[in-house]
């Protein structure tokens, strides 16, 4: 039987180059959408899929996560004292009861791959997930990392969220190349990082959620360095999917690419158009101001 998924690691180093100037101080995983920072959604996501501990793989001038999840006594008591509880409420439930924050330094900006190896003293022998708050995930009914962990209990092995790209985007992604077992998943065979249109396997590109399995960190810890110099988590799977199941899942929900400036803004605007109490007057607006253009 397979392993309950109780953790869950946020590689959250990257100097966030793309949107500079506005993360020289900011952490990028800090950029609100809409009225939460990235990460509070990435996290979320981990805690409704059951995750208990949340690991941090921070880097320098990454104080903001931590200060976000940890208790702000001063302004609990200022917002009671003016009885404004529904504010309140909404600072103190940002990590639930009985969910641990833990933080751990990455020391050298050595890739993506890297950074999910520092996490494994205290992942352990067991299965985890792993969560690019870059790639925020809406989805109206269950959450992604909650879909995939209902995939993994069933067949037991690593599962890469994935969804449909158009082809002349797959350049932008590490593409699946695999055969389909049952509704939505496909057992790989192996991935493309990259390739170009006209040698692209599938569609299928990989985002920023995977349940990965304890042997991957026995195979980060021997992966040389690949693309950009870096030690790839791509490359690792690879290897991994030699010696058990890998499986990409096709889940139900849209992913912004909020790492780029526009998928950000696509994702503020629809997510306000979404939000139960900005919603409606957003939308009013913005059929006024289409009107200007």
């Amino acid at each position: 039987m397979s392993k309950k998924i109780r953790k869950a690691v946020f590689p959250v180093a990257g100097l966030g180059t793309r949107f500079l100037p506005a993360t020289k101080a900011n952490p990028k995983e800090m950029l609100p959408v809409v009225d939460k920072p990235l990460i509070q959604y990435a996290a979320e996501e981990a805690v409704e899929a059951g995750a208990e501990v949340l690991i941090f793989v921070t880097g320098r001038n990454k104080r903001a996560i931590p200060d976000h999840f940890d208790r702000a006594y001063e302004l609990e008591n200022e917002l009671a004292l003016r009885h404004k509880n529904e504010r309140l409420e909404a600072v103190q439930n940002i990590v639930p009861p009985g969910v641990d924050c833990v933080y751990i330094r990455q020391a050298e900006a050595l890739g993506l791959g890297h950074a999910v190896h520092c996490a494994r003293n205290l992942v352990g022998d067991e299965p985890f997930f792993v969560v690019l708050a870059d790639d925020l995930v809406h989805a109206n009914g269950q959450g992604c990392l909650s879909q995939m962990r209902d995939q993994y209990e069933k067949l037991g092995g690593s599962i890469l969220g994935a969804q449909e790209v158009p082809i002349e985007h797959v350049s932008r992604y590490g593409i699946v190349d695999g055969e389909p077992e049952g509704e939505n998943i496909r057992r790989l065979r192996g991935m493309v990082e990259k390739p170009s249109p006209d040698k692209a396997p599938s569609n299928m590109g990989v985002i920023g959620r995977y349940v990965l399995t304890p042997r991957i960190f026995d195979l980060l810890a021997t992966t040389g360095r690949g693309a950009g110099g870096e030690i790839q988590l791509t490359d690792a799977i690879d290897r991994l999917l030699k010696e058990e199941p890998v499986y990409a899942f096709n889940f139900d929900g849209k992913r912004y690419d909020c790492g780029d400036k526009l998928g950000y803004l696509e994702a503020n605007v629809e997510l306000a158009l979404a939000h139960p109490e900005l919603g409606e007057g957003f939308r009013a607006y913005l059929k006024d101001f289409l009107k200007t253009l």
